[in-house]
């Protein structure tokens, strides 16, 4: 029989995120955060940093705004959402990143469901925001800061700029002592069917969230580092970078109003960035710029990959150029990180395939989590590289329930487990590997077809940009593979002859019946507004058009 014996709680501190402003502004004040914003390249000093965040907080304190009430944010990444990053979770309030990208009824529906109390709004997304404006969906709303120096002529109400909202308060604070477990963050899911769902963080969550973070075996950030995360600062808190880099004292650059490769080439270049994080879309098109414009990437030490599976050719081209790609896996849920792609110690003599192999899957789960796969019959699948499962999480920085979603609760968890939707199988190191979406993964005559890695080798095709892959409902075999191109810049080749190139490329490495039907060529693969390809376009564009011959799956 077991005697159980239960503690106090014995923390000397909570775990929030007030610490971590305070560490960069003592040990690093003249490390800078570097801007790119629509009135040119911005300057500050974590010393002015600190004290123009404060300037928020005593604006937000004078407004009367604080414990529980949700701040919003509708903007790109430059400092002045950097201050709303620290301002706003550590006077006790929420912030709440909206992505601006979602069609309207998804914004009205999120300002609604979370009821925020402001909304602070980029210049150029001010149009954006007015358009999806609706009084009901907004009644919670009793001011809009503009996230420059002056204010546009837009149907918002209570306007005001964010200069005029913080230019006449102190830069003296006294941060409240807050709860470990009192929210800080709040941010959307923006899945491609239903409804978003609001993953709430606590400071505890986005503490231990950082801690992990600047670990070698998280994304490895220290003080020498100079930070630029690509990835939107409305994404899951561009994957906890700005808390980290922060954390570590790093010199932070943000790229911005949507950046394009020719932005961020020279932020790279003139800021001497060391470590930057995006989609493979992000590094695809610096690539691809790079054929054309010369880029000192000398600087450059690594790149973050995550979102999607990150192609083997863009690994390979960026090595050869002396910069790592660090391949990483997480969800909003997860806020985000998860699982990265570092080489484990025992198997760094193993030889540059194995290597590859490693660094092209999603990777080791991040110290602090835990991980599994779970077939269809409930079982946990063996981690033997082969048997495919669901892959589920948990850990201190996991959520465990959507906000004001009971449903989806229910549906999306098994106890303290975080059930992701991912398809994957682990290998006997524990490197975990992305099959599919368990909705985009494609059942052919009883088998599954992995669209991911039909992907990726269709894109380490010279003249392939982008390619996706979706299954195509077919009456005998349920879903036959149909692959969708965008030609490279310039590919020299037929469409005739690409298609057939691709297709000879996917049967010297898959079993035949895993080559797609067909080969379509289009200009621009979907998107989604994270930036990730968006299939249930393509499968709603494509559902009722027959594609496929009717041969057997042998006899193609």
């Amino acid at each position: 029989m077991c005697t159980c014996v239960t503690y106090e709680h014995m923390a000397g501190y909570d775990q929030t995120l007030r610490p971590f402003l305070w560490r960069a502004e003592r040990l690093y004040p003249d490390h800078e955060v570097v801007s790119r914003t629509h009135e040119g390249i911005e300057r500050f000093t974590y010393a002015e940093y600190g004290d123009r965040t404060r300037q928020l907080a005593n604006a937000l304190t004078a407004g009367g705004y604080g414990d529980g009430d949700r701040i919003a944010t509708f903007s790109w990444n430059h400092h002045r959402h950097f201050e709303t990053y620290f301002g706003v979770p550590n006077v006790g309030a929420q912030l709440h990143t909206i992505n601006p990208l979602l069609p309207d009824e998804h914004v009205q529906y999120i300002v609604e469901n979370a009821s925020d109390k402001i909304v602070f709004v980029d210049p150029s997304l001010a149009p954006k925001l007015a358009g999806a404006y609706d009084e009901q969906a907004f009644s919670s709303v009793d001011r809009f800061v503009v996230m420059g120096s002056s204010v546009p002529d837009l149907p918002l109400g209570n306007v005001t700029d964010y200069e005029s909202f913080i230019g006449g308060q102190s830069t003296e604070y006294e941060w409240p002592e807050l709860d470990e477990g009192a929210p800080a963050g709040l941010c959307y899911t923006s899945g491609t069917t239903g409804k978003p769902k609001g993953v709430e963080y606590t400071q505890q969550m986005l503490w231990a969230h950082t801690m992990a973070s600047i670990t070698p075996m998280g994304l490895d950030i220290d003080d020498a580092d100079v930070v630029m995360p690509v990835v939107p600062m409305f994404h899951a808190n561009a994957w906890g970078m700005p808390f980290s880099a922060a954390a570590t004292g790093a010199k932070q650059v943000f790229p911005g109003p949507a950046p394009d490769p020719a932005d961020i080439a020279g932020l790279i270049e003139n800021e001497g960035v060391t470590l930057t994080a995006g989609v493979p879309t992000v590094w695809l098109g610096l690539l691809e710029y790079m054929t054309e414009h010369a880029v000192d990437l000398s600087n450059l030490e690594r790149i973050v990959i995550g979102g999607s599976a990150a192609p083997a050719s863009v690994i390979r081209r960026f090595d050869e150029m002396g910069v790592e790609v660090l391949h990483a896996w997480g969800m909003t849920e997860t806020a985000p990180i998860g699982t990265v792609a570092y080489v484990k110690s025992d198997l760094a003599d193993s030889g540059r395939d194995v290597m590859y192999e490693k660094r092209g899957k999603q990777g080791l789960v991040v110290p602090g989590l835990e991980i599994k796969a779970v077939g269809d019959d409930g079982e946990e699948v063996p981690w033997d590289g082969e048997a495919f499962g669901e892959l589920y999480i948990r850990g201190p920085w996991v959520t465990q329930s959507y906000f004001k979603r009971p449903d989806a609760t229910e549906e999306g968890f098994v106890g303290t487990w975080l059930k992701t939707g991912d398809i994957v199988t682990i290998d006997e190191d524990g490197y975990v590997q992305i099959v599919d979406r368990a909705k985009d993964v494609i059942k052919s005559g009883g088998e599954w077809i992995s669209s991911v890695e039909l992907e990726n080798t269709l894109m380490a095709h010279d003249a392939v940009a982008e390619a996706t892959v979706i299954g195509i409902p077919h009456e005998r075999w349920q879903e036959r593979p149909v692959a969708f191109v965008v030609k490279a810049a310039g590919a020299d080749i037929s469409d005739d002859e690409l298609s057939a190139e691709l297709v000879e490329m996917i049967r010297a490495d898959y079993p035949k019946w895993w080559a797609p039907d067909d080969v379509l060529f289009i200009e621009e693969v979907p998107k989604t507004a994270t930036g990730k390809f968006n299939k249930r376009v393509l499968r709603e564009e494509y559902a009722d058009e027959s594609l496929i011959e009717g041969k057997a799956p042998e006899e193609r």
